[in-house]
């Protein structure tokens, strides 16, 4: 029996090594265990296993306002190796005829490119930017940087403000709803719809009409980790070591221990007991947590039934291409406009806004839909991802888990998919279809869900916010306060609030409640929302 922790934390995915540093910094002796070989889950970088030299990141990439997180502030990750970069011309959406919709980080430039497809338009997106943003400062982001209230606390709250009300009007529609009716121009709708919405969320999702606007408001677009996503678990790991915490990967968990109802440690597949004297918290999804690691007596029924029926994104999943190149990719659009080969993300193939519905259908069906993808050449903004003179590059595709009704079809399928993606891409690219490609290799649906289990039936945003819990009852009911009804045992991953990708809000957020609960000094300013809102 491994005893001494203060707490054990399940899982080494950048919300829960967020929720360790702060701990750790706070005194606490913390334990965190994962079942890879090494911590940060998805935030994985890894070197081309023909080609030496070429690093890829294989999952996780695209960081959006990372250096305005206060976690990132706090436990002093620049110094720690994770710096970041946020280039000029975010975004561009390429269109078969050379066109583009372009997203800068000088505003003025992106209303420019979208006035170039409708003046209306380029004026709707400026006055939703000048609306939206005092609502995202004021109401989104105390929101999410804060354990949430109770939805009839919540709704009272933003009730008693003009900028709370306002947000709850913009929020009842979905997303889909609010780009068709506030935009005319189809290719602006499509390009909204795609960047802006359908890479993080349900389109179709009522209650999420805020989230386009939103994000347009936001004063960070993409950016990127340099030397690889890695970086900033390894920043986060080396903070915890730094302040005393203890990171173990490469062990399997078999359950977690309880004593007089409480969950006080976790066995081992080796059957290593170890036990911590404050707290067990879990990284892992609702299944993995309720069902796989506790006795069916362990649990109350209705945790456990509304873990059974926690519901996974069926339009999260990612197939990636990855290539290792002579010389960057050279768009055709470039040769008007050389400045988009210069671009920081790339869209491609997507040309309509009512792909969004062929998508949506061809998921239904478990077929790929009309190919659209959007990817990158990291090299041109970070050279040493690759030897010199050489580049890296990659696209990503939504496609379904369970191909023609099998994830198992992946196997046989995924490097047809491949070329088929290299293909669309040489043609906006032409250099591509030349022999400036070293390398290339593939990652379906289905690798990363033997990966990260954690990501079930690969959805990296781990769980629905359309057909499940939000908020204060995400991902059990009143669970989004990051406690579970077995005393003990609290939560931390990217299923609870505010939801998956690489936010670190969900790790933040639950170090406020264990400090508490545990009567530890918070040695940060955590922000809460109830204030904030009260201000308003």
């Amino acid at each position: 029996m491994s005893a001494g922790y203060a707490g054990i934390i399940l899982g080494t995915g950048h919300n829960a090594l967020v929720l360790q540093a702060y701990l750790a910094r706070g005194g606490l002796r913390v334990l965190s265990l994962d079942r890879a070989p090494v911590a940060g889950g998805g935030l994985a970088t890894v070197e081309n296993p023909r080609l030496p030299g070429f690093r890829h990141d294989t999952h996780s990439f695209f960081h959006r306002a990372i250096t305005a997180m206060p976690w990132y502030r706090d436990l002093e990750l620049e110094r720690h190796g994770a710096v970041y970069v946020e280039p000029e011309l975010n975004v561009v959406f390429l269109l078969p005829d050379g066109r583009s919709l372009e997203w800068w980080l000088d505003f003025d430039k992106t209303v420019e490119s979208f006035a170039q497809f409708s003046r209306r338009d380029a004026a709707t997106l400026r006055r939703w930017v000048d609306e939206l943003r005092p609502i995202v400062e004021q109401v989104i982001v105390p929101e999410v940087r804060s354990p949430p209230p109770p939805p009839e606390r919540r709704r009272e709250l933003l009730g008693r403000s003009a900028l709370g009300r306002r947000f709850l009007e913009i929020a009842a529609r979905t997303p889909l709803q609010f780009v068709r009716e506030e935009f005319e121009n189809d290719v602006v709708r499509a390009g909204l719809l795609f960047f802006n919405g359908m890479r993080e969320i349900d389109l179709q999702a009522p209650g999420f009409g805020h989230s386009i606007p939103a994000l347009l408001a936001g004063r960070h677009k993409a950016q990127m980790c340099l030397g690889g996503a890695a970086k900033l678990a390894e920043a986060l790991v080396a903070d915890i070591r730094e302040h005393g915490g203890e990171v173990r990967t490469g062990v399997e968990l078999r359950a977690l221990l309880r004593r007089q109802g409480r969950v006080v440690g976790v066995e081992l597949a080796g059957g290593e007991r170890i036990e911590a004297s404050g707290f067990v918290a879990s990284g892992l999804n609702p299944q993995q947590t309720f069902l796989e690691l506790l006795d069916a007596d362990a649990a109350p029924p209705a945790v456990r039934a509304s873990a059974t029926a926690f519901k996974y994104n069926r339009i999260a999943p990612l197939f990636a291409l990855n290539l290792a190149l002579t010389e960057p990719p050279r768009y055709t659009a470039a040769e008007r406009r050389p400045e988009l080969n210069r671009a920081f993300m790339v869209i491609l193939g997507l040309e309509r806004s009512d792909q969004f519905d062929e998508l949506v259908l061809a998921h239904q069906r478990g077929e790929c839909p009309p190919m659209i993808m959007w990817g990158t050449c990291p090299t041109q903004f970070d050279p040493g991802q690759a030897p010199p003179g050489r580049h890296t590059a990659f696209m990503w595709e939504k496609t379904p888990y369970a191909l023609h009704g099998d994830p198992a079809n992946w196997d046989r399928e995924q490097e047809a998919h491949g070329r088929a993606m290299l293909a669309l891409w040489s043609r906006y690219a032409p250099n591509l279809a030349g022999d400036i490609v070293l390398d290339a290799f593939t990652r379906s649906p289905l690798d990363t869900g033997r990966s990260l289990p954690n990501m079930r039936y690969g959805d990296l945003l781990i769980g629905s916010l359309n057909d499940g819990p939000v908020g204060y009852d995400r991902p059990v009911a009143g669970a989004g306060q990051y406690r579970t009804p077995l005393p003990g045992l609290y939560l931390c991953g990217g299923s609870t609030h505010p939801g998956g990708n690489v936010t670190g809000l969900c790790g933040y957020n639950a170090a406020a409640v264990v400090a508490a609960d545990l009567g530890l000094r918070t040695w940060w300013e955590p922000p809460q929302v109830e204030r904030a809102w009260q201000s308003l």
